[in-house]
């Protein structure tokens, strides 16, 4: 169970910013104690539907502002700004807050971060 917990933690800002049912579905099949062939099945084919989903601005913007969650004490005014700006602009053709808040993974050394797959396929 350990160890599907990981797999979990590395996807699931990619999940999110794929598809919010896909990703509480997924959530709740994870918090058990229990792990089974049933739940595994269930755990693919959820991820599968998340991934085959087109881009939403809605939904990507939302995992960006979870992952935000892990700076926004640590970032200084101007950064704090910055993030400000590129969310109130986002657009998914012009998405600059990917970059910006990898910049910020790297430069806090946010380890938990380093293993999403959203930011570190």
């Amino acid at each position: 169970m350990i160890k599907k917990q990981q797999e979990w933690a590395t996807l699931k800002y990619l999940i999110l910013s794929k598809s919010q049912n896909d990703y509480k579905a997924i959530r709740k099949l994870v918090s058990g104690k229990e792990w089974n062939e049933e739940k595994e099945v269930l755990f693919q084919q959820y991820i599968q539907h998340a991934l085959a989903q087109p881009d939403h601005k809605g939904n990507k913007l939302n995992a960006y502002q979870h992952v935000w969650g892990y700076f926004k004490k640590l970032a200084t005014e101007e950064e704090r700004e910055v993030y400000a700006d590129l969310s109130e602009n986002f657009s998914l053709d012009n998405d600059q807050l990917f970059s910006f808040l990898k910049e910020l993974i790297i430069k806090y050394d946010e380890a938990y971060l380093y293993q999403s797959k959203l930011f570190f396929p």
